[in-house]
């Protein structure tokens, strides 16, 4: 069997937003804070070799005499006098031959002390030897090696400042984030969510709200424009679809349903009929002396006869009741629901009564015309749609053989004739 494949979440907008705007300030105050830092360091590592240098300019000045008259005492305490105030880890005199006349180191060995010495050592110079003069003669050096203590507390201050504008950039980054979740990102949410709906539920009646950004307003405006064509397109099928339905379902003189609705109908209504034990009840109707006043007063004529006995008929049915024309000067009136055989006795009675008036042709003349009707009730007379019209067919013709212008209800089957 082939591996199903789970198609990967794919990231929101929001989210892929959010990580730039976080991504980008981070790039930017990292290489800034770097940047700041890199130069402070080098300003004062410049600074250092400076201030070492003076300082061992105003030691080599101060230990000039000690070195003249070779007293390593006075040598000491002059070192130590001047270094423990200043940047100074270890500080040797040496004469002119190069022996160490006098060496003073500080004496503190903390763990501060340690990190400070390292910091020391990585960024500011390993040590300075300066000269020392007498009447411009060099009687002996001077040698200092560094120890900031002010390095420590500015990498840490530089350091706090740093995560300090870390954290204002992450916030202004997602303040930002959600702007432009509100100005970007929320437009197109409600053009996705609109084109989704439409698409799912064809709502061409839906409109996307407008947006404050210039382009996603255009954008916004141009969608709905095309929902306005597609909700006129849509309108203009709905008319035509139920103007076909209408057509093929219906008789385009009288406008009555046709054949294949009524037979469609007859089947729904004697399916529901079965389910609720009720009764359904076919009339056939045809009308007499049609041929004559087709032949004698013209088609038209004969049109308007037609249309005059669907409206009559029409007259005369109940709300639910459908009436068809069949064909030619054939009609089928399909009663549903009926409560009793003898209500569709009494519609049909009424049909007969109400055709004895006269009937207006387009010629000026005036004429009389009847209807004769069979009758078939299911299940009295059936027991399906096929063996129901067939009743009612045979009930017409009866009528019609008998007397025209009269209705006739269908026999009864013979599994219903008592013995």
């Amino acid at each position: 069997m082939t591996a199903v494949k789970h198609k990967k979440a794919r990231p929101t907008l929001d989210s892929v937003l959010r990580r730039a705007h976080l991504s980008v300030s981070l790039i930017a105050v990292l290489a800034a804070g770097l940047t700041l830092t890199a130069v402070a360091l080098l300003a004062l590592r410049v600074y250092s070799d400076q201030n070492l240098r003076l300082v061992a300019r105003s030691m080599s000045y101060t230990v000039e005499a000690a070195v003249v008259f070779g007293d390593p005492i006075a040598a000491k305490e002059a070192l130590a006098l001047i270094g423990v105030n200043e940047d100074i880890d270890q500080a040797w005199v040496k004469d002119k031959e190069g022996k160490i006349l006098a060496r003073w180191e500080r004496g503190e060995h903390g763990t501060r002390y340690y990190i400070e010495r390292a910091l020391t050592g990585w960024m500011l110079p390993k040590s300075l030897a300066f000269p020392i003069t007498h009447d411009e003669q060099e009687i002996g050096s001077i040698e200092l090696v560094p120890h900031s203590r002010s390095l420590l507390p500015f990498l840490l201050t530089g350091l706090s400042c740093l995560l300090g504008c870390l954290a204002l950039s992450l916030a202004v980054a997602v303040r930002l984030s959600r702007r432009m979740e509100i100005d970007i990102t929320a437009p197109l949410r409600n053009l996705a969510e609109t084109a989704h709906r439409v698409r799912r539920d064809r709502s061409f009646e839906l409109r996307v709200p407008s947006a404050n950004i210039a382009e996603l307003n255009q954008i916004n405006d141009d969608f709905n424009a095309l929902l306005d064509e597609l909700e006129a397109w849509q309108s203009h099928l709905q008319k035509e679809n139920a103007s076909l339905s209408h057509k093929a379902n219906h008789d385009s003189l009288t406008g009555l349903s046709n054949r294949s609705f009524m037979e469609a109908e007859l089947d729904r209504a004697i399916s529901e009929a079965r389910i609720s034990n009720g009764k359904v009840a076919m009339l056939f109707l045809d009308s007499d002396r049609f041929k004559y006043i087709n032949d004698t007063y013209g088609h038209a004529a004969g049109d308007r006869v037609l249309v005059t006995i669907a409206a009559r008929i029409k007259q005369q049915l109940r709300e639910g009741d459908l009436v068809a024309r069949l064909g030619g000067d054939e009609f089928a009136i399909l009663l549903k629901p009926l409560r009793h055989s003898s209500d569709a006795m009494h519609i049909a009675d009424n049909i007969i009564a109400v055709m004895s008036q006269a009937i207006d042709l387009p010629t000026g003349n005036s004429i009389v015309t009847s209807l004769t009707i069979g009758v078939a009730v299911f299940p009295d007379h059936a027991v399906d749609s096929a063996s129901l019209v067939g009743a009612a067919d045979e009930a017409m013709y009866r009528a019609k053989q008998t007397q025209r212008g009269t209705r006739e209800v269908a026999r009864l089957p013979y599994n219903h004739i008592q013995p």
